[in-house]
């Protein structure tokens, strides 16, 4: 279930397939890749495995590469 939460400072997130549940309530997420302050209104990329926000499509898939570094030889 979406969870819009305005209590100002960094909420805590489980991140589901599709969907994120608000654990602690706060007003953004930090992305695992930029460390780049996302709104929850705009969060959109997220890993279900790894339980980590990203800001954009870029960042998820440099993400990807770091931890899986032979899809670069593709």
């Amino acid at each position: 279930m979406m969870n819009r939460m305005d209590s100002g400072g960094e909420a805590k997130i489980s991140y589901l397939d599709g969907d994120f549940e608000v654990i602690r309530p706060g007003a953004y997420v930090l992305c695992a890749v930029t460390n780049q302050s996302i709104p929850l209104d705009m969060l959109r990329y997220w890993s279900v495995a790894r339980q980590e926000p990203y800001v954009d499509a870029a960042a998820s898939l440099e993400r990807e590469l770091q931890l899986n570094p032979g899809l670069r030889k593709r």
